[in-house]
């Protein structure tokens, strides 16, 4: 059987470096790659920590591509940040001015609160019950 798996999303942003900063910045994430393509464009790779899909951040390209950042699923939350203890994560992202949208809960499912990055996709911070 092949092994197979999600190992990147692309994020469409406004800016490169302004996008590197932020995740960089205010979650921790990892700038694992940043390759000169030419023309204005870059191969930018953004990892979480280890395992997991990675984020490619693709700088929007025309009127169509740039109406869609931030709002890449129609508002609803769009990617899930895992964590192994939501407490510590939380705190730090607020810590590091994160906006988060709502309150900590606690679903069947695990520990979650939606926040929204610096272009206003929503994501999850979610803490697994095991």
């Amino acid at each position: 059987m092949s092994e197979r798996r999600i190992a990147t999303v692309a994020l469409v942003v406004d800016d490169y470096d302004e996008a590197i900063a932020w995740y960089s910045e205010k979650l921790g994430f990892t700038l694992a790659e940043d390759v000169d393509l030419g023309g204005g464009k870059r191969w930018v790779i953004l990892s979480p920590g280890q395992g997991g899909a990675r984020l490619l951040l693709a700088k929007a390209d025309g009127e169509r591509q740039s109406a869609r950042v931030g709002d890449q699923t129609g508002g609803r939350v769009f990617l899930f940040l895992e964590t192994d203890d939501f407490a510590r994560d939380h705190q730090a992202m607020l810590a590091k001015g994160v906006s988060f949208r709502e309150e900590p809960r606690h679903e069947a499912y695990g520990t979650v609160a939606v926040f929204s990055d610096l272009y206003g996709n929503l994501w999850d911070l979610i803490e697994p019950r095991r």
